[in-house]
């Protein structure tokens, strides 16, 4: 939009509210900085500070919801269907957010999972707003 028309609609629209007319158009790459300075971050740059903060990781195998009184009737050997099929990867989660997906494996006697698809880190930074 040339700088004159802008004025024009600018003082138009101040003129409605009350308000007094911005005297420059805004500045188009000022929208441009937000998603570089994420991309930086994942980057790795300026990072070190949060490098020790604990964080939650949980894996989830399925979700499902039932009545309390289904629930009072659950016993030893009682199954409990999930959402998911047999063989469909887990979900790794950080404070609640998705951020892989693997299968279970069993090292020395205990439970584990080997990542299979990552979510890229752009992804993960936007999951957080």
């Amino acid at each position: 939009m040339p700088e004159d028309e802008w004025e024009e609609e600018t003082a138009g629209i101040a003129a409605a509210v009350g308000a007094p007319a911005p005297k420059e158009p805004p500045d188009p790459t000022a929208q441009q900085l937000g998603p570089s300075k994420v991309e930086a971050a994942v980057a790795g740059q300026n990072l070190d500070f949060i490098l020790d903060i604990p964080l939650e990781i949980s894996v989830e195998l399925g979700r499902t919801s039932m009545l309390i009184n289904d629930l009072l009737q659950l016993g030893q050997g009682s199954v409990v269907e999930l959402n998911k099929l047999a063989g469909e990867p887990l979900e790794v989660l950080v404070n609640q957010k998705l951020v892989a997906r693997g299968e279970v494996v069993v090292v020395n006697e205990k439970f584990g999972i080997r990542l299979t698809d990552i979510v890229s880190p752009i992804d993960r930074v936007k999951s957080l707003s």
